[in-house]
């Protein structure tokens, strides 16, 4: 070497085959994102790790010490590639002499500049003027993906966890080689999430990001539909723990059963077993081992292994009640509907349901049919041996009272299903006819008509007396100079002066009703109502949805036409339905008029006195009769040939009103008053349990199930063993999924029970299998840190957190991009669904000194902190009406 000269250092690198020394190292380009104008040139070997060129460009630039940061690659003026992990080398990261190493840092808000277009923000100087409680910001909803919110509140309220991430320890041990973990993406995605969170400068954060991340590993949360949140917290800390595993190189270790062996030896020797192989912050703080104990009911062997878990998944009492509430539909005319409030099996049929009201209304089973009423039409009418199952609580059921003689299968009367339809004041130009549109309306009734009354004729009575609550004729005082407007507005305002009959009248009338005087007897009597095979009623509870109210093409009371009307009635008679004057009702035969015999020979009926006197009879028709599917549409052609009622199937009939006649003749107020059964005075009293009965109930002796048997070693065959698991040690922070949805062979619900669950001191030091020795059982006490709420059903819902903020001690209710201030009295509901505790002897004490007045509303209505005018459960019914998220 030659005096003053620096010395030519050169490094070996190790080739795949081969070594060499390397005599010209790589020349790149180093910059910050925040002036890519100012260059830096840099040679480095490629045995240097990233991690070097990391410390390089901070002294270089004069980047704060203990700044995060991360590194770009840019190979060309518009591809840039991230280097995530900064203990690879130079070689390995493809990093070659002429490209640039840009550095970032993170921003004071929590993000990234690199990332800023992708953040949605309410404006720029908003969020830079913003200045709020750390912790306290809401997440936005991205399109159902308030499961993933509620879950994240409740971890970002984590102490242990938030403040691994808040001061970077996660940077040190991301392990991008693991083979079951992420590559470190899932970690840092969720590091990013948490720290925007914490920086107190934004209202709400977009977890864009984050929710792209997980749907990239864990496809079943690819799209926008809705999931659990207990699913989504699996897999979260499950990933967490692998992208930031300690342990690199996962040995093999077998393991062994007790056999015999001391309680604390054969659980030491699991927990050193499960740290050999997992090791990070997730096992450091969620970690906690079960004691498994299973017994063949054969050779009576007993197994002990010692099985590491994350979270309790703790069963619910399953009650064998359910509490139902239906309307109850007298046969006396007069009298209102009934509500009650029944209980029955949970497991029980339609004819358990009846028996309960059959208790308290005197009326007999076998007079009771059972239906759900939804958009004024029979979604489905049950039989008495189908499961109550099929019933949901939302569904609106009614129980008709019908007679005895309408429930033989060859009886004396069929039950009609009657549906009340409203004509449209305009014509239906769509169907190229001169029909008109109906749409339902009011309650349907189910009702029992003797075989030999089941002309038009017959029916209107019948009809007109099971609605004579709410329906009343017109006062014929009140028929007066506005007679002929009302039928003009009745025939869609065609006036007979056009010479044709119009087709909206209501139906040709027979020759003893056209000399009738005007009595009410024998005004409508005419084609018999024509059934056809009904629609089968959809059995899934989507279906509601889906059926839309039908538009008929035929909505007519009678033929349209002279000849039909003539064929029609022809018809009636051949077919054996008893006519006006054969039915009993003390009619006379009497003549045909004349005008009537004209019009049988299809003639038009000249503008005669006589032709005004059946003008003025046809407007005293209330409604007109049509035969319907069980959607309560009339199908093409219905009503024309005549024929009498198929009773193979249930029938279903309309009446069709007219806008004017159902304003003057239908009460609505009245059609819909009911009265309340004493049933429901009493107030129902929800089912309460206790936490610690959860929790018993989990370490109960169960016997496995078919599908999951165990093989014992003594036997060399699988058996269904009696199963016991105990707890033997918990974790610093201990989460508890109370096991709301239940799934068996027979039926799926979720139960709604309320579980009291305390918010500090849960004791478990009862439950506890672990000793330590002479200093007595291990910290055993826990308070609530978090609650993850869910409200609705099995096939919608909305999650929403509770969460206790760990710098001030203040609870919050955190609904999306919401967040409000919360009492410790509003955090026990029954939608209580994950129970975040903290072990009292790692909490900190609160850093800061809670609101002063969380009464009062602070000035921020952009996360809307302010008091609740109202408690937990009126906030959760807004929450169940949102049917899809």
């Amino acid at each position: 070497m030659v005096d003053d000269q620096p010395a030519l250092e050169r490094k070996v690198v190790d080739l795949p085959s081969t070594v060499k020394v390397e005599v010209y190292p790589v020349e790149i380009f180093l910059c910050l994102h925040s002036n890519m104008e100012n260059v830096v040139t840099a040679q480095f070997s490629r045995a240097d790790h990233i991690h070097t060129i990391q410390k390089v460009m901070m002294k270089q630039f004069e980047v704060v010490e203990g700044a995060e940061t991360r590194l770009w690659m840019k190979s060309s003026d518009t591809c840039c590639e991230r280097l995530r992990n900064v203990h690879v080398n130079v070689l390995d990261s493809c990093l070659i002499s002429g490209m640039t190493v840009i550095m970032e840092m993170r921003n004071a808000d929590g993000t990234w500049p690199s990332s800023r277009p992708q953040i949605i923000r309410n404006s720029v100087e908003e969020q830079e003027s913003y200045r709020g409680q750390p912790g306290v910001c809401g997440l936005t909803n991205l399109g159902n993906t308030c499961f993933m919110n509620s879950a994240l509140q409740c971890l970002s309220n984590t102490p242990p966890l938030t403040e691994y991430f808040l001061r970077s320890a996660y940077l040190e041990e991301l392990n991008f080689t693991n083979p079951l973990g992420m590559k470190g993406e899932i970690a840092e995605a969720y590091a990013d999430v948490t720290k925007q969170m914490w920086s107190g400068r934004h209202y709400s954060v977009v977890p864009r990001l984050f929710k792209t991340k997980v749907g990239h590993f864990a496809s079943q949360f690819l799209g926008y539909q809705q999931h659990d949140s207990q699913e989504l917290l699996s897999f979260l800390l499950d990933g967490l723990h692998e992208d930031l595993n300690r342990v690199k190189n996962k040995e093999y270790i077998e393991l062994r059963d007790a056999d015999g062996r001391p309680d604390q030896e054969v659980a030491e020797e699991a927990w050193h077993n499960h740290r050999r192989r997992n090791n990070s912050v997730i096992v450091d703080t969620f970690h906690g081992l079960f004691k498994s104990t299973l017994v063949c009911p054969e050779c009576r062997k007993v197994s002990v292994t010692f099985d590491p878990f994350c979270y309790l998944s703790v069963p619910l009492p399953f009650s064998k009640d359910r509490v139902m509430e239906v309307f109850f539909v007298s046969l006396d005319p007069v009298a209102k509907p009934v509500q009650h409030r029944l209980v029955v099996p949970k497991a029980g049929k339609v004819f358990d349901l009846c028996s309960a009201l059959s208790e308290m209304t005197n009326v007999s089973v076998n007079q009771m049919v059972v239906a759900d009423v939804f958009n004024h039409r029979f979604y489905k009418i049950y039989h008495a041996d189908e499961s109550l199952s099929c019933i949901l609580d939302r569904d609106d059921i009614f129980v008709y009272e019908l007679s005895s003689r309408s429930v033989e299968e060859e009886g004396d009367e069929v039950v009609l299903a009657l549906y009340l339809r409203e004509r449209s004041q305009y014509r239906d130009s769509s169907s190229g006819s001169s029909s008109c549109g109906t749409s339902l309306f009011g309650h349907p009734l189910l009702m029992a008509v003797p075989r030999v009354q089941c002309s038009r004729n017959a029916l209107y009575h019948l009809f007109l007396q099971r609605l004579a609550r709410y329906v009343r004729p017109p006062d014929p005082s009140e028929e007066g100079e506005d007679d002929e407007e009302l039928y003009k507005i009745q025939t869609n305002g065609v006036s007979d002066d056009d010479g044709e009959d119009n087709g909206m009248r209501p139906g040709p009338f027979k020759r003893d009703d056209c000399c009738d005087g005007g009595q009410w007897d024998g005004q409508a009597d005419g084609p018999a109502v024509t059934q056809t095979q009904p629609e089968q009623a959809q059995s899934q509870e989507s279906g509601k949805q889906v059926q839309a109210e039908g538009t008929s093409s035929e909505v007519r009371a009678g033929c349209s036409t002279e000849d039909s009307a003539s064929a029609s009635c022809s018809a009636e008679a051949s077919a054996g339905v008893p006519t006006n004057s054969q039915q009993g009702a003390g009619l006379q035969q009497q003549q045909p008029c004349e005008t009537e015999v004209e019009e049988e020979k299809g003639e038009c009926l000249p503008q005669t006195n006589e032709r005004k006197g059946y003008q003025a009879r046809c407007r005293k028709l209330l409604f007109s009769i049509q035969a319907v599917n069980s959607n309560g549409t009339t199908e093409r052609g219905m009503g024309e040939d005549g024929s009498a009622f198929s009773f193979s199937s249930q029938p279903y009939v309309a009446i069709d009103w007219d806008p004017d006649m159902k304003k003057k003749c239908y009460n609505e107020n009245e059609a819909e008053k009911y009265v309340k059964h004493q049933s429901m005075e009493v107030p129902h009293q929800q089912t309460t349990v206790q936490l610690q009965e959860c929790i018993e109930l989990f370490t109960t002796v169960e016997i496995l199930e078919e599908e999951n048997p165990w093989y014992c070693p003594i036997c060399k065959k699988h058996q269904l063993a009696t199963k016991k698991l105990d707890l033997w040690s918990l974790p610093e922070v201990l989460i508890i999924h109370l096991k709301r949805f239940s799934y068996t062979k027979y039926s799926r619900e979720k139960l709604d029970i309320i579980v009291d669950f305390p918010l500090r001191h849960l004791d478990f030091s009862g439950c506890l299998l672990r000793k330590t020795g002479t200093n007595g059982e291990p910290p055993s006490r826990y308070d609530l840190i978090a609650v993850s709420n869910h409200y609705g059903g099995l096939r919608d819902g909305h999650y929403t957190s509770y969460a206790r903020n760990k710098d001030n001690g203040q609870w919050y209710y955190f609904d999306d991009n919401k967040v409000t201030y919360a009492r410790e009295e509003q955090i026990v509901t029954n939608a209580a669904y994950l129970l975040f505790y903290h072990r009292q002897d790692k909490i900190r004490q609160p850093t800061l000194l809670p609101p002063s007045d969380s009464s009062s509303s602070p000035a921020q209505p952009a996360n809307d902190v302010n008091s609740h005018k109202h408690d937990g459960m009126e906030r959760a019914t807004s929450c169940v009406n949102m049917e899809t998220d």
